[in-house]
């Protein structure tokens, strides 16, 4: 007697926004970047009671950037991607929601000890209970993409669970420095967490970057032709960007020597630099989703250029670092997260919000700000820190204008994503 396989249940979710990863991690991060840099400007000028004995005000700020902000976009990101790459369904619905709901936790934990609210008179159990619900957070997403990887033995991707797993350990180091009062071992944890972004960044952006270019540059012109757009990738170039990228790490991070640090900062500027020559086309600037991919990635290698030249020119470290979060954290996902945003609620990305030149500007504002100025007039160092501030928050009220009612209703074509 033949079997008849009946079609299995469609997906469904409780609200659009529950639909896959991309729409509520994409609209929480966006919605935090504008609370956590407010806060961070009350924090910074001295305007909240924050415990600093307990913990350096500079780590918060750069535990919520990394470990707040920018692994909520990988999270959309991956969880969302991750489908795409092997086929199988990533959580939705409920399941997605207490995911959500464990980084949503953390992040309240963090908020409130920044404002200077204390639990038993001590902030620290605030960040005691938010390492409960951050761990829980990137365990439960590392563990969904290491089953669906190994469900489809798509080894390959292996890399990428490496440096979840290794973020992992970053959070778990910051929140033990907090617990054993080592400001040290939290500021490892800050940097671990920061390079292995970096890292990521790297590796995702060498995929999607020139697969976004060409998809976005072979339509049709206005004569009605086709232009088939082909950009270079070089796996040789992969493996030299890596190398000198682990170098630059470890060397930045565990053994501090200005002529390492300068030549594998400046091997990953120029291996990437090369990178950029081979995905030029002069077709991206009538494209806002692709010149902020390309000048995001400009401004990255930049920055490794100011940490190639610090220890010689003597310039405060942090303007390095500040170089390469806006460039490979800020505009990066930004521009990330505006592109996929499109794709994966059906609609056009050839026809993108008016407002994204802005919002891209903006943030190019923020790098020179935040960079640049203060390399020529320190004289004025809080003025400039404060117009990046308040570029920062601009750019992410206009991407929530733009982007939050999309990304909370069902696609036009009514399938479900």
């Amino acid at each position: 007697m033949q079997s008849i396989n009946l079609p299995s249940k469609p997906p469904s979710a409780p609200h659009p926004i529950l639909n896959l990863s991309f729409r509520i991690f994409f609209s929480a991060a966006a919605i935090f970047a504008i609370i956590t840099m407010v806060l961070w400007a009350f924090v910074f000028t001295g305007h909240t009671d924050i415990e600093a004995q307990t913990l350096n005000p500079l780590y918060w700020h750069g535990h919520e950037m990394i470990y707040g902000y920018a692994l909520a976009v990988v999270a959309g990101f991956l969880l969302t991607a991750v489908k795409t790459w092997t086929g199988v369904m990533m959580p939705h619905g409920y399941k997605l929601l207490a995911i959500f709901g464990c980084w949503l936790l953390a992040r309240l934990g963090w908020i409130a000890f920044g404002l200077g609210v204390t639990v038993a008179g001590s902030g620290a159990w605030l960040l005691y209970a938010a390492a409960v619900f951050d761990l829980l957070f990137v365990g439960t997403m590392a563990f969904v993409i290491f089953r669906a990887v190994l469900q489809v033995k798509q080894y390959k991707q292996m890399g990428i669970l490496a440096k979840l797993a290794l973020l992992t350990l970053g959070n778990g180091l910051c929140y033990w420095g907090i617990i054993s009062a080592n400001m040290n071992m939290t500021k490892v944890g800050v940097y671990l967490g920061f390079y292995l972004i970096i890292g990521l960044v790297l590796t995702i952006g060498r995929r999607v970057v020139p697969f976004f270019i060409e998809r976005g540059l072979s339509i049709p012109n206005a004569k009605g032709v086709a232009e088939t757009v082909t950009v270079r990738n070089n796996k040789a170039q992969d493996i030299a960007s890596l190398l000198f990228f682990f170098a630059f790490f470890i060397t930045d991070l565990f053994y501090p020597n200005k002529y390492f640090l300068t030549i594998s900062a400046l091997g990953v500027a120029v291996v990437n630099i090369v990178r950029l020559m081979g995905w030029y086309h002069r077709g991206i600037w009538q494209k806002p989703l692709l010149w902020s991919l390309y000048v995001a990635f400009l401004g990255m290698c930049m920055s490794f250029i100011l940490y190639a030249l610090q220890p010689w020119l003597g310039y405060n470290h942090s303007i390095a670092v500040h170089g390469l979060s806006i460039a490979g954290v800020g505009m990066m996902t930004v521009a990330m997260m505006a592109r996929v945003s499109l794709g994966h609620t059906g609609r056009s990305i050839h026809t993108p919000p008016k407002t994204v030149n802005i919002m891209f500007g903006l943030m190019v504002l923020v790098f020179v700000s935040r960079v640049f100025l203060p390399l020529f007039d320190m004289g004025h160092y809080l003025l400039w820190i404060m117009i990046a501030q308040g570029a920062w928050i601009a750019c992410f009220v206009i991407f929530c204008i733009s982007y939050l009612p999309m990304l909370a209703r069902q696609r036009p074509d009514g399938l479900f994503g």
